[in-house]
């Protein structure tokens, strides 16, 4: 097998975008497997969840926005503190930019490193990436739970439990029984775990599926409109997850270094989930982090641009 493009180099071709009335209040941009966005329009206002990578490329889901409402964009929810999902929030001119405290000091931490890493991993998604200000810094923080009320919409801001990242924030309307998962829920995408807590996600989703969700919209995919669409999203993110650890743990045990590590996991989870969206992009991401989770680092280590390119280098180096 000859040696890939590095991450999404390859990945060149603009991604049909659509955006869905889910119920009274949510909707779902939703791009073919690219980065998805919530939106809820609540009686005094909107509130956007993730903002896609730059203010350019968050003026299309304004002007989706404003084909369905001139209310005031008042919040912007970030659920976890990924580059990709974050960069754009200076174009929503929001009130309040609103994290969990873990978001928080991820972005004090590694945000600036993993802003660099993801634009070299993701050209496509960067696009005019000089529109970017800086970092985007949340002003309101919350721990565990924060409710909000949007007229007579209940909004919950939930912090449910460590898996994509140790910051991973959802968002639940109780009433219509809608989720916005972030990345702890991919559907027909797989997901990216470099920087992931992944012995504790199961149990996360356990916790999502507790609440009773009816419709979901992933990080990734189509959105989720009825409860067995919503169970397929929950088990399928699951299986990928319980499946990559299994594979790295038997590679662990049989004391093998990470490069054989990650051809035997390849081999094993590519007939599987080999055609999910970014497969090849995140797959090796994906091992080293189950790799270091198992042996030396419970926390992630920082990705930067130069560690990245070295790890692919390796790992990608050696496969045939």
């Amino acid at each position: 097998m000859t040696d890939k493009s590095f991450a999404s180099h390859g990945d060149l071709a603009e991604k049909k975008v659509t955006f869905e009335r889910l119920s009274e209040h949510a909707y779902a941009y939703t791009a073919e497997g690219d980065p998805n966005t919530g939106v809820l329009v609540g009686d005094d206002g909107v509130l956007v969840i993730d903002t896609q990578a730059t203010p350019v490329m968050a003026q299309d889901v304004m002007r989706r926005i404003r084909q369905v409402t001139d209310l005031p964009i008042r919040q912007v929810v970030l659920s976890h503190y990924h580059a990709v999902r974050v960069m754009g929030a200076s174009a929503y001119g929001a009130e309040q930019i609103i994290a969990s405290r873990d978001t928080y000091d991820l972005i004090v931490e590694r945000g600036e490193a993993d802003f660099h890493s993801e634009v070299g991993r993701f050209p496509r998604l960067f696009r005019a990436v000089e529109s970017v200000p800086g970092l985007t810094w949340p002003n309101t923080v919350f721990e565990g739970r924060l409710t909000l009320w949007m007229g007579k919409l209940e909004v919950q801001i939930l912090q449910l439990g460590r898996g994509h990242t140790k910051g991973d924030t959802v968002v639940w309307l109780p009433g219509e029984k809608v989720l916005f998962s972030g990345d702890l829920v991919e559907y027909d995408a797989t997901p990216y775990t470099g920087d992931a807590y992944l012995l504790q996600w199961p149990t996360t989703l356990d916790a999502l599926a507790a609440l009773g969700p009816e419709k979901l919209v992933p990080g990734r995919g189509a959105a989720l409109k009825t409860p067995a669409e919503v169970a397929a999203g929950l088990a399928g993110t699951r299986a990928f997850v319980t499946e990559l650890v299994a594979s790295v743990r038997a590679g662990v045990a049989a004391k093998k270094e990470l490069g054989a590590v990650y051809h035997d996991t390849y081999a094993r989870l590519k007939p599987k989930f080999g055609h999910w969206v970014i497969f090849d992009h995140c797959l090796p991401f994906d091992v080293s982090r189950a790799y270091d989770e198992l042996t030396r680092h419970p926390d992630p280590r920082v990705w930067t641009a130069e560690r990245d390119r070295e790890m692919w280098a390796t790992l990608e180096g050696r496969r045939d």
